[in-house]
Order: structure tokens, then sequence, then C-alpha cells
């Protein structure tokens, strides 16, 4: 990662954290537990790569105001709520996240799951929030909203995560685990990257772009977790490793191998990356994202 890309994730951090600090409830307010189970899970930190896309989006859009960052923290809550549910007994059953206990391992299976339909309202109020709609062009807090909703769905991570425990995505053929994926993963990453650029007024031509960036980066997302799964360091990750093998799991890495997976991670990057070539310079954090990606250990 070079170092241009190293400070502007580092700062792009420190604005997302500090702006869900604030629009998360405090745990004083009643009821305490299950704002101390989202503020558990929501901030105990990750890459915020979410909100940090919408942001980088918005952006390259031609987007300046720091208003973005209510919204884009609102796909950072949705993305919690993903993982909190992903980790439920009924779900993967996981027992660490992030380096510590799941959130159902701490607060009960039935507080995770409030917690979690929680913050998805709380992400549609900061995705809606009134007190910014001047900062945004008209209809276009309600466009992104709509596209969020879609995404969330049983066209997109909802109807992943159906495929994903079902027998539909262990027919052992590619197209169906690249379907799975695009729903599950890429759903929530290219929705991430369509709203930065719905909040900053792009045209249609910049939409189409970022939408395609966002597959390819969904993807390959996807493909070196896979890849992770089977090579990566418990301690770097913060969760269990061969966790997919367990389950008996069908991923890239199981249908293709380590390094065909690898490869074709690298495929969906570069076409992720072509997407941007039109835009010229003004990508540049977008394009080195997608090596990050590419090239990450946890």
């Amino acid at each position: 990662m070079s170092p241009q890309l190293q400070k502007y994730l580092r700062e792009k951090r420190v604005q997302v954290d500090r702006t869900l600090d604030h629009v998360l409830p405090p745990e004083e307010q009643e009821p305490c537990v299950i704002h101390r189970s989202m503020r558990y899970s929501v901030l105990a930190g990750g890459k915020r790569l979410r909100p940090i896309l919408v942001i980088a989006a918005y952006q390259v859009a031609g987007g300046s105001r720091d208003a973005i960052l209510v919204p884009a923290c609102g796909l950072e809550l949705i993305h919690t709520y993903s993982l909190i549910h992903d980790d439920l007994p009924c779900m993967d059953d996981d027992d660490y996240r992030r380096g510590r206990p799941t959130n159902h391992k701490v607060f009960g299976e039935a507080m995770a799951v409030l917690a979690g339909d929680a913050m998805t309202a709380l992400a549609f109020e900061c995705l809606l929030t009134e007190d910014q709609e001047d900062c945004f062009p008209a209809g276009a807090q309600l466009r992104a909203a709509r596209a969020v909703a879609r995404a969330i769905g049983t066209v997109g991570l909802v109807g992943g995560q159906v495929m994903d425990i079902s027998n539909d995505a262990r027919d052992g053929r590619k197209e169906t685990l690249e379907e799975t994926c695009a729903r599950k993963t890429g759903a929530l990453i290219g929705t991430s990257l369509e709203c930065g650029g719905l909040l900053a007024g792009a045209d249609s031509s910049v939409l189409e772009a970022l939408r395609r960036y966002g597959r390819g980066l969904g993807l390959g997302f996807q493909i070196i977790d896979d890849v992770l799964n089977v090579t990566g360091d418990p301690r770097q990750m913060g969760k269990a490793a061969h966790s997919d093998q367990a389950r008996d799991m069908v991923t890239f890495a199981s249908l293709l191998g380590v390094e065909g997976a690898r490869e074709e991670a690298q495929r969906w990057i570069e076409d992720a990356k072509s997407a941007l070539d039109f835009l010229g310079e003004v990508a540049w954090p977008l394009r080195e994202i997608a090596d990050y990606v590419l090239e990450r250990e946890s």
C-alpha cells in the first residue's frame, strides 16, 4: 500500500469512527442493553471499507461536503448488522469477530438479532437525515436509500445469504459461486459506490463506471476472503481460519485452488480499475483501494 493511500485511509477511518460514535445512541440511553450491543460491534474497529468507498466515490464524482459522512456511516451500520447476523448459531456459528467474542456470545442471540435490526433502521435514518437535505441534489437521498434497500434485500445481500446456506451455492459451478458472492458481498460494496455518486449528482456515465468498478471490487474482495480463510493468520484476521472447509463450503479457493483463486481475483480487480479509465487522476483513491483489496492479508 502506498504512503498516499495509507494516509487517505487513516484520515477517512478517523472521520468515520468519529461520526459513527456520534450517530449511535449512547450506552446510557434506555434500553441500555441494546445500545451497548450495537456499540460493541460497530465500534470494534474494522477496515471501514464501505463508508470509505462512499466518500471516495462522492469525491471522484465532484462532491466536497463533509455531510457525506453521515450517509456513508449508514453503509457501515448495515455491514455490521450483516456480520452480527452472519455469526449467529443459525448461520455460520462463529465465536470471534474482529479479534473478540461475537455479539451473540456477549449479549445473547436475541439481543444480537435485535441489534442488527436496530442498525438497519438507524442506517436509513442516516441516509435520509433531514438536516442535510440541502447538502445534496434534490431527490438524491431518496435514490440512494432505494439503491441500498434493493442491495440488502432478496436480490442482494439476503438473497446471497440464502444461497450461501442452502444447496444452491454448492453445485460446484463457478457461475453459481459468482452469483452468490455478487449478491452477498458485492451488492453492498457496489451500492456504496453508487450512493457516493448519487449524492454527488453524478451523471449516468460516471454512475455506470462506479457500478462496474463496484462489481469487480466486490467479487475480488470476496475471492481474496476465500483465499485468506485458507492461508491467513487468525491473529491478523481476528477470526478463525479454515472455517469454510469445516462447514464444507464451496469457495473460490476450494473450486480453483489458492493460486487459481488469486488469478481470478486479479482479473476482477483489473476489470474494476479499467472502468475508471475515463475519470483520470481524480479516481486515484479507488484505483489504489482496488490494489489494496488484492494484496491484503486480513
